[in-house]
C-alpha cells in the first residue's frame, strides 16, 4: 500500500470497522480473520486480480467471495467484505487490512517489526529474538514480519518504525571495504 491516495481512502474504512469491532466486542475475531486474510490474499494473486478488475461485475465478485470466504470468516467480516464490493472499494482490501491491524496493534501495545535475514530462522531463534525485542521495546507483544534475502550473506537486519539495526555480514563487509579504502588512500 505505497500509494498515499489508497492509504487515505482505506483509513476511514479500517477505522470504522475497528470502532464497530470494539463496540460489538468482536475485535479478536475480526483481527484473526484479517491476519488470515492478509496471508491468504498475498498468496492468491488470481483472486486479488479478479477482485481488482473493473470489468468483473459486483455480483460476480460477491459470488466468488461467498464461495471462497463465507465459511472461513466471521459473519461481520464477511458483511464488511460485501460492503466493500458494493461500494467498489474491494480493491482496497489489502490497505484496509493493514490499516485495521495497525490500529489493533497500536491499542494492544503490539509492535510490528520487520526482520530481513539471510536464512530462515528456526522457531527457537524466532522466539529468542521476540523475547529480546520485547525487552528492548517494552511491547506487550511482538509481531515479526520475516523476509529472507540471501544477498545479506549471513546475519539479519531489523526494521522498526523508527530504527534500522543491521547485523548482516554484507553490511560488515561494506564497512570493512570503506575502512580499507580510507586506509589505503594514505
Amino acid at each position: 500500500m505505497n500509494n498515499p491516495l489508497t492509504a487515505k481512502i482505506a483509513a476511514p474504512y479500517a477505522r470504522a470497522l475497528y470502532d464497530f469491532s470494539v463496540e460489538n466486542n468482536i475485535m479478536h475475531q475480526i483481527t484473526a480473520d484479517f491476519q488470515n486474510l492478509e496471508v491468504f490474499l498475498n498468496k492468491a494473486d488470481e483472486l486479488t486480480g479478479y477482485l481488482n478488475s473493473p470489468v468483473v461485475t459486483k455480483e460476480a465478485k460477491k459470488a466468488v467471495l461467498t464461495k471462497t470466504l463465507q465459511d472461513q470468516v466471521n459473519t461481520e467480516t464477511f458483511k464488511f467484505l460485501m460492503v466493500l464490493v458494493e461500494r467498489d472499494r474491494i480493491s482496497l482490501v489489502n490497505g484496509i487490512i493493514t490499516n485495521y491491524l495497525e490500529l489493533v496493534y497500536e491499542t494492544a501495545s503490539i509492535k510490528m517489526i520487520e526482520v530481513t535475514t539471510a536464512f530462515a530462522f528456526t522457531n527457537l531463534q524466532k522466539n529468542t529474538l521476540i523475547k529480546k525485542l520485547k525487552e528492548l521495546t517494552n511491547a506487550r507483544e511482538i509481531r515479526l514480519v520475516i523476509n529472507v534475502d540471501s544477498s545479506l550473506i549471513g546475519g539479519f537486519l531489523i526494521k522498526t518504525s523508527s530504527k534500522v539495526i543491521d547485523f548482516s555480514i554484507k553490511n560488515q563487509l561494506q564497512k570493512l571495504a570503506k575502512h580499507l579504502d580510507s586506509v589505503l588512500e594514505l
